[in-house]
Parts: C-alpha cells; sequence; structure tokens
C-alpha cells in the first residue's frame, strides 16, 4: 500500500483548510446579513409609513423595496389604508354633512329671520307651521290712488323744507332758550283748545269738550294766556280735535291720500275739515296784518321745531315718501277711532299716541281774512 508522499499531504491540508475558511466566511456573511436587513425594514420604514403615511409610500418604499419590499407590504399598507382613510372620511366627512346639511333640509329659515317676521308682521306661521309665534299685525291699507302727483308734491316740499323751514327751525332753537320756546308752543296750543272743545261737542264727547274748555279758561287765566300750562299740573288733560276726525268719526273713514304744498300729509276727508275749521282760528280774528303774519309765522317755526325729532327717523329710510305716508295715515287713524281702544293696548306704538308732533294749521299760513273789510 502506496504511502502518501509529503507534497500530497500538503496540499490536501490546505485544500482542507481553504475550504473551512472559506465557509466560515460565507456563515460570517450570512450572520451579519440577516441581522442587517430586519432592523433596517423594522427601524425605518415602520415609522416613516406611520407618521407620513401618503408621502412616505411614494418616497422612502421603492428605494428600499429591492430588501424589503414584501414586509412592507403587508404589515405597513393595510394599517394605513384602515386607520387614516376611513378615519378621515368618517370624522370630517359624514359629520360635515350631518351638521350642515340636515338643519338646511329640516329649516330653511334661521332664528334672526322668524324674529324679523314677528316684530314686523311677515306671516311667519304659515311658513313654519309655529304655533307659538304671535299673529302678524294687521296694519292698514294706504288709499294712495294719486301716488305719483303726491310723490312729486312731496318732493316740492322736501325742497322748501330743506332750504327755508329747517334753517329757520334751526336759528329758532339757537337764539331761543328752550324756556321762551316752550311758552310760544303752549300759547298756540291754548289757542286750539276753542276748536276742540266744538269738534269734541260735535263727535258726542261731553268730557273731552268740557276739559278743553277747562284748560282754556286756566292757561289763559293762571298761565298768561296760555304762556305757562298749569292746567296740565291740575290733571286736566290735553285732548286735540279738529273737523276732519269729526267727519271720520260721522262715518267718512276711508279717504283718499294727497299731500297739499306747504301743508303737507293730508286726506280729501281732512281738506273738507281745513276749510270748516278756519273760520275758527283764533290767530286769523287778528286785525293788524303785520301781527297776525308774524304770529303766523312764528306758528309755523315752532310747529317745524317740535318735528325735528322725526328727522331722525326719516334719514335711513329707504322711501321717504312710503314712510311719511304711512305713518302719518296710522297716526290719523288712530285719532279718529282711538278712544274706542283702551289705554292697556299694546298693539298700539307709543308713537300713535303721542300728540307731540303736530301737522301744520290751517290758520298759520298767512292769509289775509276775506271778511277783514280791506
Amino acid at each position: 500500500m502506496d504511502r502518501p508522499t509529503p507534497v500530497r499531504a500538503t496540499v490536501s491540508r490546505a485544500v482542507i483548510a481553504g475550504s473551512l475558511v472559506l465557509c466560515a466566511q460565507i456563515a460570517l456573511a450570512q450572520d451579519v446579513s440577516v441581522p442587517a436587513s430586519v432592523p433596517t425594514a423594522v427601524s425605518v420604514s415602520v415609522p416613516a409609513s406611520t407618521s407620513v403615511a401618503p408621502p412616505a409610500s411614494t418616497s422612502v418604499a421603492l428605494p428600499v423595496s429591492t430588501s424589503v419590499a414584501l414586509p412592507v407590504s403587508t404589515s405597513v399598507a393595510p394599517p394605513a389604508a384602515s386607520s387614516v382613510s376611513p378615519a378621515a372620511a368618517s370624522s370630517i366627512a359624514v359629520p360635515t354633512a350631518g351638521t350642515v346639511a340636515a338643519p338646511a333640509e329640516g329649516d330653511a329659515r334661521t332664528s334672526a329671520e322668524s324674529d324679523y317676521d314677528a316684530l314686523y308682521g311677515v306671516d311667519a306661521t304659515s311658513a313654519n307651521d309655529d304655533g307659538s309665534l304671535p299673529a302678524p299685525a294687521d296694519l292698514p291699507q294706504s288709499f294712495d290712488p294719486w301716488e305719483p302727483f303726491n310723490r312729486k308734491m312731496h318732493s316740492f316740499n322736501n325742497v322748501v323744507d330743506a332750504h327755508v323751514a329747517k334753517p329757520l327751525a334751526k336759528f329758532y332753537m339757537a337764539v331761543l332758550p328752550r324756556p321762551v320756546r316752550l311758552g310760544v308752543s303752549n300759547f298756540f296750543a291754548n289757542l286750539g283748545q276753542p276748536l276742540t272743545m266744538i269738534n269734541a261737542l260735535l263727535q258726542g264727547k261731553p268730557k273731552e269738550a268740557a276739559q278743553a274748555l277747562g284748560r282754556f279758561a286756566v292757561n289763559s287765566t293762571l298761565g298768561i294766556g296760555g304762556i305757562f300750562d298749569p292746567a296740565t299740573e291740575a290733571k286736566i288733560p290735553h285732548n286735540q280735535e279738529d273737523f276732519g276726525q269729526t267727519l271720520g268719526v260721522w262715518g267718512w273713514k276711508r279717504s283718499r291720500y294727497i299731500e297739499l304744498p306747504l301743508f303737507g300729509p293730508r286726506t280729501v276727508r281732512d281738506m273738507f275739515g281745513m276749510a270748516s275749521d278756519a273760520p275758527f282760528g283764533l290767530t286769523r280774528q287778528v286785525d293788524n296784518d303785520t301781527v297776525r303774519w308774524f304770529l303766523q309765522g312764528l306758528n309755523l317755526v315752532d310747529v317745524r321745531t317740535q318735528l325735528m325729532s322725526v328727522d331722525a327717523m326719516r334719514e335711513g329710510a329707504t322711501d321717504d315718501y312710503t314712510l311719511v305716508r304711512d305713518a302719518w295715515l296710522q297716526r290719523r287713524d288712530y285719532q279718529i277711532f282711538g278712544d274706542r281702544k283702551t289705554d292697556d293696548d299694546s298693539t298700539l306704538p307709543d308713537y300713535l299716541r303721542d300728540d307731540s308732533n303736530p301737522d301744520v294749521p290751517i290758520d298759520a299760513i298767512p292769509i289775509t281774512p276775506m271778511n277783514s273789510g280791506r
């Protein structure tokens, strides 16, 4: 049997040693590659997918797709789809549709619109079927078939008022102190009490007629010609009646609205009333033209001064003509038929109860009486 030579034994040992070294290197490479790939997939891709859901899929997943493609797609993609997209859709889209669309279908009117309807008389109960809302206000309809003419006359009166009457009233208020102006108003109001007494009797109101006579007697004597008003301190109420109101009480309830030059708002009924009241005006009984014209002019300025409080209401009106017409007609209806309502009637606004906003009296226009003999 041949014994191996030393050279062959040396070569065999070298081959075996190289094989062992090669196997060791391969094993070492496998040991190193496995731990490096697994931590990379866990530590890099998973946090990126959870924190930057849609952008991470495009910017991070592709570079790592060669080594960790399958683990990322199976472990990260489904949670992202289930945790982000449906949650976002359920938390944003659904509540928005529920909070906005549903109230719009159930009730098309807001609370502010309902409050406006309740205040200004729009029939909100028929729109919402809400029985808790008050009934709309029953406002009288304006009888104004001559509106085109009346609007032109209203514009004319506004021009005269802006350039003549209002400047005079402002000058009057600037020159005379308030106590003096109050005395002038009391004087002319006292002159109208005899006419009020006559019309109160014609309307079948003896109590109001007695009150007018009592006020005239007290203020003319104790009030020094009506400059002071002791009758009010004596609890004698102030009433104001004219023949236009008398015709309304007698049955002429509905009359055409007309705006006269300088006189302002009236009705055809009130035109007849003015013609009937004119002979009884005490100012027209003054024979001296200079004194009479002075008193009539002072009366006009005093009336315009008392109407200064109405200017603020008219400034913001979109249609000044309609505002003046409707407000005047409502107040006039109350003056004629208001005594048939109780004092605690809450449906009457305060401005209808107020007699401090007078009309231009017929005897305030400076016209020479026809029976003066001149």
